[in-house]
């Protein structure tokens, strides 16, 4: 690599200030911190030594998303089949065939979201952010497979641009902008992000996701037999063989994701444990409540809860994000658990929208700031009581 590292330091200078090149410095220096580890660190005080860096960090939660992309393929390609009738003993090449399916998905996403981050880049003369490279990636994941791909650059070019650019960039945004991209489809477009129609690529066939079964449960009946006559399983929800985004159906594939991240300190294990505690202890409170006079849905047990839909996926990839999550440890707890509450109330109780934690990350997302505004307050006020005494 030293020859092409000796090429990019004689073009340098054309991009610098001064060069004719110019204006094209952000993809110049994008191009260089992706082949290249910089030589240069902060100009100024404070200055930290630590190995991880924006690179590397991005780098990890893309890796950690890998089991999810992977797994997703295998499972696009595998609902195709059932849809179609066909024969689902290949495994190499049902992923095959998911993969030319999300691919597309995939490609459009960087290229429209990449689109716009190098056009703020330009114009606000600085550098492009590594963090796109997640978002580019995490956006197709919560899609379904048949998602049209100008909807999928609309989705991500709200995404970036409102979502993140117009609060001031990477670090400044206060919504996850993926997140953010995937509630303008659904509420711009919602025949194509939600109902029954939506998760194969087989045209005219109509197959709920468990969540949507699960939601058709009648007042007073049980969600579970209701799942179990539809052929669901809990093992089938555990490992994903079930409808759904691209990304989110196999929680075994996510708990991968998660162990990577743990390990290496990128995702917030007190947030990840808060989302599954605030859904668990809420779905066992509404189990203990239901009745023949309520919605069936209310008997769906904690285990369900936890591996059907997107909570499981949100909880380890979004709800985690150090920009727009609590940044106070125990604003961390707090954050992590009403996102975890708030899932659940809102699969239960809004028969329009069955999945719950895509809002539920939204609205904790923009009270997350608060929180910690509180935190810090009542750790003052605590230390100025111990001066007093």
């Amino acid at each position: 690599m030293k020859f092409l590292q000796n090429i990019f330091e004689k073009q340098e200078h054309h991009f610098k200030k001064g060069g004719k090149f110019e204006k094209l410095y952000p993809l110049f220096e994008a191009q260089e911190t992706i082949l290249f580890s910089m030589a240069h660190g902060t100009p100024r005080a404070p200055h930290v030594r630590d190995s991880l860096d924006t690179k590397r960090f991005m780098s990890i939660v893309i890796l950690a998303l890998m089991p999810a992309l992977f797994f997703g393929a295998y499972n696009t390609g595998l609902q195709n089949a059932l849809a179609a009738g066909e024969s689902t003993e290949h495994v190499g090449q049902l992923f095959i065939s998911g993969l030319i399916t999300i691919l597309p998905i995939i490609i459009v996403s960087y290229a429209a979201g990449g689109f716009w981050e190098v056009l703020f880049a330009v114009v606000r003369k600085h550098e492009i952010n590594e963090g796109f490279l997640v978002t580019g990636l995490l956006f197709p994941l919560i899609l379904p497979a048949s998602m049209p791909l100008w909807q999928v650059a609309v989705g991500i070019s709200f995404g970036v641009v409102i979502g993140k650019e117009v609060f001031g960039g990477t670090g400044m945004n206060i919504l996850n902008p993926a997140l953010t991209g995937r509630a303008f489809l659904y509420f711009s477009y919602p025949v194509q992000i939600s109902g029954n129609k939506v998760w194969t690529t087989i045209d005219g066939f109509s197959g709920a996701t468990p969540l949507g079964t699960a939601a058709s449960t009648e007042i007073g009946g049980n969600a579970i037999d209701v799942l179990n006559q539809a052929g669901v399983t809990l093992s089938d929800l555990f490992y994903g063989f079930v409808p759904g985004s691209i990304g989110e159906t196999s929680t075994l594939a996510i708990l991968i994701g998660a162990v990577l991240l743990l390990i290496t300190g990128v995702g917030s294990w007190r947030v990840m444990l808060s989302v599954a505690v605030g859904a668990i202890l809420t779905s066992v409170g509404l189990n203990a409540v239901a009745s023949e006079q309520l919605p069936g849905i209310l008997t769906l047990s904690w285990q369900h809860q936890l591996t059907m839909g997107g909570l499981m996926f949100g909880a380890v990839f979004m709800a985690t994000d150090p920009v727009t999550a609590a940044r106070t440890n125990i604003g961390k707890y707090i954050y992590g658990f009403m996102i975890g509450v708030l899932t659940i109330l809102i699969r239960l109780w809004n028969p329009a929208y069955p999945e719950g934690a895509m809002l539920a990350i939204l609205f904790m997302n923009a009270f997350a700031p608060l929180i910690d505004h509180y935190v810090v307050e009542a750790n003052i006020k605590r230390r100025l009581r111990r001066v007093q005494v």
